[in-house]
């Protein structure tokens, strides 16, 4: 069983991910105190380090050089806000640190270590919950984006893809999916008309849609925000932020 280092603040949150982790990794609890992460580090020789940036940034920053600068290849994975990971931007850069926007889904949480620890093909069959068995329907009129989406999600959901909104009505009918990732942006029937469409169905109006969003301006995304999806997203979207934001759809999680 491989080791994991988690290093923070205690608190229910940690304690949580702690408790869950547990059945898929040796889990050693560390500090925030640099003297301390040292100490385990050479003690346990953990194969990643899990970094909570909840706290002091001082002290993080101090952790961080050192699990980057002396620890090297170990990989590190830290979860905090975008604030709060904005004091470590540095960090990223080399690609060993991957950084989780709280609040995460414990579950992709683990597909990340997964991940990170070159386990990702076995995700999918050992986490114990069904979010393999969740369908979600991706409909988008770029085929390269459609299959980048696909790729990011397969190994943890089954992946419908469309091209347009008249084929996505379609495949609504055939195959109910858990979530709906829908192109705002699309000739002929549109994301927001779309929407009405799904929502217009007593049988699918309930199924959570996540819009996909190639414009970042004030103006579009509010007019995105006043459809009430339950989350939206900016092209292209990474991995992580997909994970995060369907867990949080199957959640049942607040509107964005």
């Amino acid at each position: 069983m491989k080791k994991v280092l988690l290093i923070g603040k205690m608190n229910a949150v940690l304690k949580d991910l702690h408790t869950f982790l547990t059945d898929y990794y040796q889990i050693q609890l560390c500090s925030e105190a640099l003297d301390v992460v040292e100490g385990m580090v050479k003690i346990v020789q953990p194969d990643l380090a899990l970094v909570s940036l909840v706290g002091e940034p001082d002290r993080k920053t101090a952790i961080m050089t050192y699990l980057t600068e002396d620890c090297a290849p170990l990989p590190v994975v830290t979860i905090g806000t975008e604030e709060e990971r904005a004091h470590f931007l540095k960090y990223y850069q080399s690609g060993r640190v991957e950084h989780l926007i709280r609040p995460v889904d414990n579950r992709v949480v683990l597909q990340t270590l997964r991940s990170r620890l070159g386990e990702r093909a076995e995700a999918a069959e050992e986490i114990e919950t069904n979010t393999a068995a969740k369908r979600v329907l991706v409909v988008d009129d770029n085929a390269a984006l459609l299959r980048i989406v696909k790729s990011m999600l397969e190994d943890a959901y089954e992946v419908m893809i469309v091209n347009s909104g008249a084929k996505a009505m379609a495949a609504i009918g055939k195959k109910r999916p858990d979530v709906i990732l829908l192109d705002y942006e699309m000739p002929v029937c549109d994301g927001r008309q779309t929407l009405e469409m799904i929502r217009a169905d007593e049988e699918f109006k309930d199924i959570p849609v996540i819009f996909l969003t190639g414009v970042d301006d004030r103006e579009h995304i509010e007019a995105v925000l006043n459809l009430k999806p339950m989350g939206y997203l900016l092209k292209p979207p990474t991995r992580i932020k997909l994970h995060n934001a369907i867990e949080q759809a199957l959640a049942g999680g607040e509107k964005r």
